[in-house]
């Protein structure tokens, strides 16, 4: 009866202790916001930038596995190369480690409790208040309930003799036989609870009460980091093989550190205790191994970093890169784990996807203006615009399917916990996501026009299409301006340059349909002249949407 208390205790210490990690890293994410953001498209820099970049954004979300976890995803949708890849799961290895130094700082040098519950009923008050900071209050209170599951921890321990965990301490003494034990309970642990941080908040807890000897929770410490490797591995299962070669990259980072690290065991162990004040026993024990940890991937880190490159062939060679399926159906491959533990940052990714999105409708009114532009000359007109139409269609259902997924997937971000600006941001996006399918239906009427003229022979004159040229010529302008704006928030300038070319658009349409009109009352054909000025109508919805996309970015970040 006392072993299964002693489980229930440890196993429900260690959820909540889970639990006020994530609640601390969703408050710490929603209080950043678009700071993150603009954080993750800093790690499509240089290398050093990416280590920063992984370091960082691990340090605030509190865990490496859902960094890497990222990371694959983001290769696979191809928003990171496998080289920046490289760098920010360096960071993210890094990054990790504040949480063995907040446990050893503070979690063992004060009472505890009386840290943990004011910060929860202050985090509480924070959050529940109507105010600006209410995602601060998030934080402060994961950051209590973490350390509640700290304390309920430590006070777990002690009720487990020693003879309970004989299959360790047997092998405590044991040389070599005992460090390979402990990096296999680390190992074995780690992938069980999928996480570093905590299984390292168990190792130092256990060392802190005496339970394992340093040698055995360094060796679990350097276990739980290969352990860690477990989510990117699952995360790449069915993806790309970019994504697959950075997650092969996690995994062939920790081990071949983890190896050198056994292999230098003592010597290692030595130069942490050279760096760390104090005897590695008692109270000074957990400073030891947070030091460890820190060096470990350190040490690690500036062994590979020069070598990305190479590190980047190797893995590519390992597994070989295949020609993409030439598939005309889009896909939003996602993980609901990634969208879960940071919603924030999957905004970057649907913002990608979104200019993506834009490039199509480009590349649609690109189509329509050179074929526009040489119909006159094409000796086989009925060929040329069969063969516009049967193009534009095939994109503008691929459209569809954008809309359909982008929408889905913003959606599912704001199901997760991000903040108010946030909210109003996927809100603004879905509403440009629409206009920019919209706008591929033009495309696709406007291409039905054309080839409707041809087939009966309503081919536009050439005075009408030197009047319909600067026409076109400014929309296409518009479409471009907004495509190069995608992402970012308009300054009054943008908008008021948006306004002044909406405004343009709007006379020329009014001055060509006076034209069309005007060649119907000089006996000019009738049907072709309404075609004409339906021409003219379709080309100004474009740019109504070209417009209504500038005015959600010019609120994109209120």
């Amino acid at each position: 009866m006392g072993y299964l208390s002693a489980f229930f205790s440890i196993g429900g210490s260690l959820g909540l202790f889970l639990y006020g990690m994530k609640v601390m890293s969703d408050g710490v994410q929603q209080a950043a916001g678009a700071r993150m953001q603009k954080v993750l498209s800093f790690m499509t820099g240089n290398r050093l930038s990416a280590v920063l970049t992984g370091a960082g954004i691990t340090a605030v979300i509190q865990s490496s596995s859902a960094t890497t976890v990222m990371v694959v995803s983001f290769v696979n949708a191809g928003l990171l190369t496998l080289k920046q890849s490289i760098g920010v799961i360096m960071g993210a290895n890094i990054g990790t480690t504040v949480t063995a130094w907040i446990v050893s700082l503070i979690g063992f040098s004060l009472q505890i409790s009386a840290l943990a519950l004011p910060a929860v009923g202050i985090g509480f008050l924070l959050a529940v208040i109507k105010w600006k900071h209410r995602d601060v209050g998030t934080a402060v209170l994961g950051f209590g309930l973490l350390f509640m599951g700290l304390d309920f921890l430590t006070k777990s321990m002690p009720a487990i003799s020693p003879e309970a965990l004989d299959f360790i301490a047997s092998f405590s003494n044991s040389g070599f036989v005992s460090i390979l034990l402990g990096t296999g309970v680390g190992l074995v642990i780690t992938l069980i609870i999928h996480s570093s941080s905590a299984s390292t908040a168990i190792f130092l807890t256990m060392a802190h009460q005496g339970l394992v000897g340093y040698e055995m929770a360094a060796a679990m410490i350097l276990g739980a980091n290969i352990g860690t490797t477990i989510d990117a591995a699952l995360a790449a299962i069915g993806a790309k093989p970019a994504a697959q070669q950075a997650a092969l990259v996690h995994v062939l980072f920790n081990v071949i550190g983890t190896v050198w690290a056994l292999v230098f065991f003592h010597p290692f162990l030595n130069l942490v205790d050279m760096v760390t004040p104090g005897l590695p026993a008692g109270a000074g024990i957990t400073p030891h191994l947070a030091m460890l940890h820190t060096m470990f991937n350190t040490i690690n880190t500036l062994f590979f970093f020069p070598f990305v490159n190479r590190f980047a062939a190797l893995v590519s060679w390992i597994i070989k890169d295949r020609p993409e399926a030439g598939g005309r159906h889009y896909t939003l491959d996602y993980s609901a784990s990634v969208l879960r533990d940071t919603p924030e940052l999957n905004i970057f990714r649907a913002e990608k996807e979104i200019h993506d999105m834009a490039g199509i409708v480009s590349s649609m009114y690109g189509r329509i203006s050179t074929v526009l532009a040489t119909l006159k000359e094409n000796p086989d007109k009925e060929k040329a615009v069969e063969s516009l139409t049967e193009e534009l269609r095939g994109r503008e259902e691929f459209a569809d399917e954008m809309r359909e997924a982008l929408t889905h997937f913003l959606m599912e971000c704001s199901r997760q916990q991000v903040n108010h600006r946030s909210e109003r941001r996927i809100s603004r996006l879905l509403r440009i996501v629409a206009d920019l399918e919209n706008m591929t239906d033009d495309c696709y009427g406007v291409s039905l026009l054309l080839e409707r003229s041809v087939r009966k022979n309503q081919i536009f004159k050439g005075k009408a299409m030197q009047a319909l040229a600067p026409y076109t010529e400014l929309v296409g302008e518009f479409l471009d301006f907004v495509q190069a704006r995608l992402g970012k928030t308009l300054t009054m300038e943008e908008a008021e340059q948006a306004a002044v070319t909406e405004e343009r658009i709007n006379k020329a349409r009014n001055k060509l349909r006076k034209y069309g009109r005007k060649r119907i009352e000089a006996g000019e054909d009738v049907k072709t002249e309404l075609l004409f000025i339906d021409f003219v109508r379709r080309l100004e919805q474009l740019g109504d949407y070209c417009y209504s996309i500038s005015a959600a970015l010019a609120h994109l970040e209120d």
